[in-house]
């Protein structure tokens, strides 16, 4: 799969889940780091883990597992590292 499909599963899980202001934004002409950002928001801590643990799951049927997570349960804020897609979950408040 490209980066941009793999973007999009993590979209597509994202929404399945009734994540908020979901924004992919596609990030090679502005750094190495990754190809894309998956930018979204909850509505709570809980539903902030429930979209980690489904955006898990979602690279995991596709082959790719996280590199790492940043942020802690109860930060407001989690930040997923599939390598070429980078996945942030804000609460609104954090956004």
């Amino acid at each position: 799969m490209t980066p941009y499909e793999l973007a999009q599963v993590a979209v597509k899980a994202l929404d399945a889940r009734s994540a908020k202001e979901i924004r992919m934004l596609k990030t090679t002409d502005v750094t190495t780091l990754a190809d894309y950002f998956v930018i979204c928001s909850g509505t709570s801590e809980r539903q902030i883990n429930t979209l980690v643990d489904d955006v898990e799951e979602a690279f995991a049927k596709e082959g790719l597992l996280v590199k790492s997570v940043e942020g802690k349960q109860n930060s407001g804020w989690i930040l997923m590292d599939f390598g070429d897609i980078i996945v942030n979950l804000f609460t609104k408040e954090m956004r």
